[in-house]
């Protein structure tokens, strides 16, 4: 059992319990899934950086990427349909909760100049999504190696049915959220 999920279990719980007077703790709001998205769309042109963006990937969750195709053709950006432009990962269960602590304690506090994140980030439904500029953050990947940076997109999908319900969950669980 990771160490965050045991503290969701013997802390959050009772917590978020007490705070939105709910009586069945399975109706208590929990952490789904998350999604990481790297939109490699230099892929058009060379496939290359698209494998690249699938080993970081990777390495960062450790779990393999899965490739994302484009829906539809924009022959602006010479994009036919069918296309690989994007790789992701969803974490789900222990995986997803090793990730998301290491996120917290680790990853957020290594951004440069880094105030927090910022609680507007909320879809309405309670998923947080958090773009991440840079994939050197994270200690898994090599500097050394990396040939060019790339940006990622961390999607929180919670259970709760309401942002406010979701942003204690999140600060419960360690999410350090700045001003708005």
């Amino acid at each position: 059992m990771s160490r965050l999920f045991d503290k969701y279990k013997k802390e959050v719980i009772p917590a978020l319990q007490k705070e939105f007077s709910i009586k069945n703790k399975m109706a208590v709001p929990r952490l789904e899934k998350i999604v990481l998205n790297v939109g490699a769309g230099d892929a058009i042109q060379n496939i290359k950086f698209l494998d690249t963006a699938k080993k970081e990937l990777s390495l960062i969750t450790g779990q393999w990427a899965a490739t994302g195709r484009a829906k539809k053709s924009i022959s602006t950006f010479k994009l036919r349909k069918g296309h690989a432009i994007a790789c992701y990962v969803t974490l789900r269960g222990k995986r997803m909760y090793e990730f998301f602590d290491r996120l917290v304690n680790i990853v957020l506090p290594r951004v440069r100049d880094f105030r927090g994140v910022s609680p507007r980030s909320f879809d309405g439904r309670g998923n947080y999504t958090l773009g991440m500029k840079d994939q050197l953050v994270f200690p898994e990947i090599d500097y050394t190696k990396v040939e060019r940076q790339r940006g990622m997109n961390i999607t929180i999908v919670t259970s709760a049915e309401s942002d406010k319900a979701a942003t204690a969950l999140l600060e419960k669980l360690g999410m350090p959220f700045g001003e708005a």
